[in-house]
């Protein structure tokens, strides 16, 4: 798999792939989603190509305070083979240049399966609890 920033030329691609991985909710409009990230720190914004086609994506920011990781996806097809290590070990690299000291990410309840995974990775449960406020509405 090449990872490499995304690319407009990308989209439906992505969006698909988040689809397929059930990523997405009625309540987040993928396309702003996007376009958001495209508008902070873009080239954090990674996909994994493979012959050609978008197989993962995985988007990573920097607040100043923590690193955030969302987004992660890899095609059904293809996961259990090394590709979404890479994504995030790609990621953790820029955090790391960038001096940041703690990354985070959320993960649904009802994904269970994922857990493991990231634990694996070295990722814990912190002691906190989620909170959010939505200030701008997607649909």
């Amino acid at each position: 798999m090449k990872i490499r920033p995304y690319a407009d030329a990308d989209q439906a691609d992505v969006v698909a792939l988040w689809q397929a991985c059930a990523l997405t909710r009625p309540w987040n409009d993928p396309l702003k989603d996007i376009a958001r990230k495209q508008s902070i720190q873009a080239e954090w914004f990674l996909v994994g190509k493979l012959g050609g086609a978008v197989i993962a994506s995985v988007m990573f920011g920097y607040d100043g305070h923590r690193g955030w990781m969302n987004y992660l996806a890899v095609a059904p097809e293809h996961q259990g083979q090394g590709h979404a290590k890479a994504l995030i070990a790609q990621g953790e690299a820029l955090l790391l240049a960038a001096g940041c000291p703690k990354i985070s990410l959320l993960v649904r309840r009802s994904n269970t399966q994922v857990l493991g995974f990231y634990e694996a990775l070295g990722y814990g449960q912190d002691d906190v609890v989620s909170l959010g406020k939505r200030l701008i509405p997607d649909h």
